[in-house]
């Protein structure tokens, strides 16, 4: 599970602002080597535009279009804040920083969804205190992680259509 290693989950973490959190999201990312410094600062840029919270305690922030030369690859974080965070009209409980050169992070988002809409499931991420619980609880999400998704990004190349196709 690459595109969310152990080391990118951290648990029982204290911020003041929801700023703050998205900077502790954009740092581990940082730390990881799956992005440049600045990215961080990118992710606050596109909250500035957005609300990233996408209910259930839950908010999944990420970079500008523009950061996206900032990415070395797909690359995900997982910030849990257990006093929560106040998040506009939401409290947050658990920031999932998301990094994709491409729109590899649409297809993320969409696995993402299906586990966060289930409340039991939504439950453990919030409450987890262990990091293996969190990756249990993800590896559905993440076990067709899109291509490239574990490797340096390469150039996009045309598709070839399938033989017999018209």
């Amino acid at each position: 599970m690459d595109v969310l290693p152990r080391e990118a989950v951290r648990l029982g973490l204290s911020v003041g602002s929801k700023e703050d959190a998205i900077l502790a999201a954009g740092r581990i990312l940082e730390e990881l080597g799956a992005v440049d410094v600045g990215y961080a600062d990118a992710m606050l840029e596109r909250e500035r535009g957005m609300s990233t919270s996408v209910g259930a305690g839950f908010a999944i922030p990420h970079g500008t279009d523009e950061s996206r030369v900032l990415i070395h690859r797909t690359a995900l974080s997982f910030a849990q804040f257990p006093a929560g965070v106040e998040w506009g009209e939401d409290r947050v409980f658990v920031c999932l920083g998301i990094a994709a050169r491409d729109d590899a992070h649409l297809e993320i988002l969409a696995s993402l969804a299906n586990i966060l809409i289930e409340p039991e499931q939504a439950s453990q991420l919030r409450e987890a205190s262990d990091p293996e619980v969190v990756l249990a609880v993800l590896a559905p999400a993440l076990q067709d992680a899109p291509e490239g998704a574990t490797h340096e990004a390469a150039p996009e190349r045309p598709r070839e259509a399938p033989q017999g196709a018209a």
